[in-house]
């Protein structure tokens, strides 16, 4: 019982209510012009609803009066930009129209068949054409209480039905669910690439301060204290200002990826990887500098992640580092020597991410054991 009545304590219930008492009041000054013809407000909504601002209006309603409180209500909120679309408005109108009436028609006769039904229960004669012929009865007082149930179940079932209408008819179209789809997407790769950014830059400044300050501790050299302590400072200045490019992305939308570093920046890369105690052989060949920008900049983070590997799991094995352009592709490729258990080939977040960054520009990337090295492959074509 508590639940059939719980709708009476909505406010949603009467704010369909009035959505649906609008257009009657329209509606209502016409029949103050021509009564004879009460079919003419149905006729015009034809021409209003293809004014493609018409559908905007009504989805600003259907928002604000059909499911108010909602964060994603449904409805589309811009103007109608196909035929289609301004004929679904044109429909909704109508069926606007004819809900109403019938919400209009149920909200004034049937009061007023309670009110008739209790004066005939008093022993009064009623007008209404449905009692007309009744003989006053203490008995009809028992059916007072009906019509009002009619009246309930009217008013919730037509704001129901009225907020269904709603979103099939001003629901977004195919084209505005596509772009909604588009721009969702859009927010999740950037989260990803945010994610990936942060990853790969602090990661590889935490994993050199790491190694250098255990390397200092172990040695007890003054002087390689002094030369960890100041690759330290180097790696964690490079890595604020890695935070500070990635934090200008999520402050300023616009901004350039090109303030992001590339493959011009790979001597410092390795210049920090050296300093943390590793052994690199690096060559690079080929006009790297021609590489085009979004292809060196995840060129420059599938090197870092890769160093950065080799200074977690490799300690100090010898690295060799290939980077070149040839045939249309630029090569990446790291190995160090196996120096323990072989690692998971399925690899976390950094070899998952050096793979997604290589398959979003259409290339490919692979990480595992090859002839007794780690081996670190990556092709990004050019075009």
């Amino acid at each position: 019982m508590a639940r059939l009545l719980r709708p009476l304590f909505r406010g949603t219930t009467y704010t369909r209510l009035l959505h649906l008492w609008l257009p009657m009041f329209v509606a209502s000054v016409w029949m103050f012009i021509d009564p004879s013809r009460p079919w003419v407000p149905a006729l015009v909504a034809v021409p209003v609803g293809l004014v493609p601002a018409v559908r905007t209006g009504e989805g600003v309603q259907a928002q604000w009066l059909l499911t108010p409180g909602r964060t994603r209500p449904g409805f589309s909120l811009a103007p109608s930009a196909t035929w289609r679309d301004r004929w679904r408005t044109v429909v909704w109108l109508a069926t606007r129209l004819v809900l109403g009436l019938g919400t209009a028609l149920a909200c004034v006769w049937l009061p007023v068949l309670a009110v008739e039904t209790v004066r005939t229960a008093l022993g009064h004669r009623s007008g209404l054409p449905l009692l007309r012929d009744a003989a006053p009865h203490a008995a009809y007082a028992l059916l007072a209480p009906l019509p009002l149930i009619v009246l309930y179940g009217a008013v919730v079932g037509l704001g129901t039905l009225a907020t269904a209408a709603a979103h099939r008819l001003l629901g977004p179209s195919a084209a505005e669910r596509l772009a909604a789809l588009e721009e969702r997407t859009e927010r999740l790769l950037e989260r990803t690439r945010i994610a990936r950014e942060l990853h790969d830059s602090l990661g590889h400044a935490l994993t050199v301060a790491v190694v250098q300050a255990g390397a200092a501790r172990a040695a007890g050299d003054p002087d390689f204290t002094d030369r960890a302590l100041e690759a330290i400072e180097e790696t964690g200045r490079t890595a604020l200002e890695d935070l500070e490019r990635v934090l200008g992305v999520l402050r300023e939308a616009d901004r350039p990826a090109s303030s992001r570093p590339t493959l011009a920046d790979a001597d410092r890369l390795l210049e920090s990887a050296r300093a943390s105690g590793a052994t690199i052989d690096a060559e690079v060949t080929g006009a790297v500098q021609t590489v085009p920008g979004p292809v060196s900049r995840e060129g420059y983070r599938i090197l870092q992640e890769s160093l950065t590997n080799v200074l977690r799991h490799a300690e100090a094995a010898p690295t060799r580092v290939r980077v070149g352009v040839t045939g249309g592709l630029l090569v990446l490729e790291v190995r160090n020597a196996l120096t323990g258990a072989v690692p998971d080939t399925g690899g976390g977040n950094g070899l998952r991410g050096i793979r997604e960054r290589a398959a979003l520009l259409g290339g490919r990337a692979s990480t595992g054991p090859d002839g007794g090295d780690w081996r670190v492959r990556a092709e990004l074509p050019l075009g």
